[in-house]
């Protein structure tokens, strides 16, 4: 008994990482933010692939507008300064959600507003596209 305790502590031990470094996580890779807009019941969506800095191939019309927006808000959607202006009470909902990797930080992000013109009010270039 003896011998197999001991030669259990041994390969436990031999298992056992060198030092006390733990290997830092490494940051997801940026592959940019998903942005789509839909309306009620999704009878419509379109949506676009938005990366902080913007490059060449990006498809979002304000891309450079957009991304300020973002990092003024420490990109927090909830905290987008947006562009305020009146609108109607019209009721015609339309949801805008984010996701993907933005500066290494995962992006999951939703939101329902009354209508497009409250929620380009909300959100200002971010959802303009």
């Amino acid at each position: 008994m003896r011998v197999r305790a001991s030669l259990t502590t041994v390969v436990l031990t031999a298992l056992l990482p060198v030092g006390s470094a733990v290997a830092a996580p490494h940051p997801a890779p940026d592959r940019g933010v998903l942005l789509t807009v839909s309306g009620s019941a999704n009878t419509w969506i379109r949506g676009v692939v938005l990366h902080c800095p913007p490059g060449p191939d990006d498809r979002h019309p304000d891309a450079p507008g957009a991304c300020a927006a973002l990092d003024a808000a420490g990109g927090d959607f909830d905290a987008l300064a947006g562009d305020p202006h009146p609108c109607t009470d019209e009721n015609d909902p339309v949801t805008v959600t984010a996701e993907g990797v933005r500066q290494g930080d995962a992006v999951d992000w939703r939101h329902t507003y009354p209508n497009a013109c409250l929620m380009d009010a909300a959100t200002g270039p971010v959802f303009r596209f």
